[in-house]
């Protein structure tokens, strides 16, 4: 098992884990964009020169005036037959790394509210927090947890 910083030869593998656990897919545009413009906050997980998860993430730096730079988590997947090994938690926490690098103050992502084991991980493992709701956020109506984990600098 490697985990190492996704590049543009990835972005399929990451597509293709993607497909087969999400119901939330993304265009082969979406990859290339992270991956172009934040080089350095996406990853891989491979396995014999397989991608079985990755985290796509970026840094939001356009936001209101009152408002930090801060990271932000765009998908996160693990191929179930790889679940349960700490991978999502080495993605998550390699990614926030970068970010602080990139002097975020905090990461946000969003959550289905149905999804324990996501919440478990990044609740209770990781320590974010809700920060709000966002009502049917998802295509198929489902409501989603929008949460955040302030960021420590050195």
């Amino acid at each position: 098992m490697n985990i190492r910083r996704a590049k543009i030869e990835d972005l399929p593998g990451m597509q293709a884990c993607n497909l087969r656990n999400l119901p939330e897919n993304y265009s082969m545009k979406y990859y290339l964009y992270h991956c172009a413009t934040w080089p350095s906050i996406s990853y891989v997980a491979e396995d014999k020169g397989r991608i079985v998860g990755y985290i796509l993430a970026k840094m939001e730096e356009e936001t209101a005036e009152a408002e930090q730079p801060h990271g932000h988590v765009t998908s996160i997947s693990v191929l179930r037959s790889y679940r349960r090994l700490g991978i999502a938690k080495k993605l998550m926490l390699l990614s926030q790394e970068s970010m602080a690098s990139h002097r975020a103050s905090h990461v946000a992502l969003h959550v289905r509210k149905s999804n324990r084991a996501a919440l478990s991980l990044y609740r209770d493992t990781l320590g974010f927090e809700v920060h709000d709701i966002e009502q049917k956020y998802y295509a198929d109506g489902e409501d989603a947890y929008a949460m955040r984990l302030t960021l420590k600098h050195d």
